[in-house]
This record gives C-alpha cells, structure tokens and sequence, in this order.
C-alpha cells in the first residue's frame, strides 16, 4: 500500500460538534453514528439481563458496554463542557442522546415559532452591495435548507426565483437574460449559479454591464439550453421592463 492510500485509509470523518441547533446537529450525528453501526445501540439502549449469565451472555454484555463507551466518546467530543454538566445520567449513551433531546428539541410551538423566523429572514433577504454570487446563494441555500429541517417543503424553483428577484442591480441585465431565455420552473440552482458567476467575472475584469451580458449571452447560446425558454410574463421581476435607480424604466423589445 502506497504512503498515500495508507494515509487516506486512515483519515476519521469529522465528529459534528453540537451548535445550538439540535435538529442539524442530530441528523449529522446520527449520520455520522449509522456509519460506524453504532445508532442502534444510541436509539434503543442496551439491557443486562438479569441473575446469572452464561459465558455467552456475559461476552455479548460486554461487547455491548465496549461499543456504548465508543458511542459515549464520540458523544463526549461533541457536546460542550458546560452542556454536559446539565446531563444528570450519563451512564449510557442512549441516556444522553435522551437527555439532549428533551433540553433541545423543543415543542411544536417553538419549532413553528422557528420556522416563521427563517421564513421571514427567507422572504426579506436581498444582495448586498459587494456580496459575491457564491456567498449570496449560499446564504439562500442556507435558509432554504433550515426551513427543510423544520419541516416547510420548499422547491428548488422557488429558491431560483427568489435569487432572481433579490440580486443587486448590477445583475439586472442578465437576470432579464435568464428570465427570457429558460423555463426557470425546470432551471436547477446549479445552473442558475453558474450563469451569474460568469456575469460577476466579467464585472470584476471591468467590464460594463453590456459587455458581461454579451459574455453570458454567448456562453448561453453555446450550451444546450439555448432558445428554450418559453418565457412567463409577470414573473420575478417582470419581462416588459425594469426599474432602473433613476426612476424610470429600461424596455428591452
């Protein structure tokens, strides 16, 4: 085995270290346990049955007090200090897990009260003047993924069209672009990602706005997606005209 694959053969996942937010930390948690078939052992407990056991009782007993002290090391590593003082059993990892979910999961009425937060944040949320496309739209996925978690379905289109809506305006020419050159109801994050992304190099070269809108025209017009849109009035931020910061309006025909 070369040095290399040995090395990779020994890399650890990372152990997900508890934030505040229980139900992402739990997915990733239980994730991260399931991969080392350890969940089972988290979720249901262990039992010792009770009098006397046999040899073949006692070697699964201790197999299983083994594997619940590897599950507790991970959960130790985890959880902050100051967390773990407020957990009165800690004798097995099931116990703790328990104990994390009461203290953190919260009611339906904190998690509706949550969900209605991120929305609102969701709803309102606008690029900022020198914010990159990568950081707005990781920003978007962000929320759009939060809300997930708490339970609100929302479809990637609809993350599409809000990007759409909320860029600066110097993004204005190209979003227009888009609008009238795909189906955004079928366009995927991804796509919509890479498409700004070579507006915004071009803006950062120096260009104008024309001249970045001529580089992702022709960067469309190669792709296969070219020529299929289908074009939906009075969607996002409308097809007839925009408001420009003057006041008045640009008309593309």
């Amino acid at each position: 085995m070369s040095s290399e694959k040995a090395t990779e053969s020994f890399v650890q996942p990372a152990i997900p270290k508890f934030d505040g937010h229980y139900d992402h930390w739990s997915m990733l948690m239980e994730n991260f346990l399931r991969s080392k078939e350890y969940f089972d052992l988290v979720e249901m407990g262990f039992e010792i049955p009770e009098g006397i056991l046999t040899t073949a009782q006692q070697k699964k007993v201790d197999e299983q007090k083994l594997k619940d002290l590897k599950v507790k090391n991970y959960l130790f590593q985890a959880i902050d200090r100051s967390i773990l003082e407020t957990i009165l059993e800690k004798d097995t990892s099931h116990q703790i897990w328990e104990s994390m979910k009461k203290k953190y999961q919260g009611s339906r009425k904190v998690k509706r009260a949550q969900l209605q937060a991120i929305r609102r944040d969701f709803e309102t949320l606008q690029m900022k003047n020198g914010e990159s496309v990568n950081e707005y739209i990781g920003k978007a996925m962000s929320m759009a993924n939060k809300m997930r978690i708490h339970g609100h379905k929302i479809e990637d289109n609809e993350v599409v069209e809000k990007i759409l809506r909320s860029m600066a305006p110097k993004f204005d020419y190209v979003v227009c672009s888009i609008e009238e050159s795909n189906d955004i109801e079928d366009m995927s994050i991804d796509e919509l990602q890479s498409s700004l992304l070579v507006h915004e190099q071009k803006l950062n070269r120096g260009g104008s706005q024309e001249q970045a809108l001529k580089a992702f025209t022709f960067t469309e017009s190669s792709s296969s997606r070219g020529g299929r849109g289908r074009g939906r009035g009075g969607r996002g931020r409308g097809r007839g005209g925009r408001g420009n910061r003057d006041g008045g309006w640009t008309v593309w025909e």
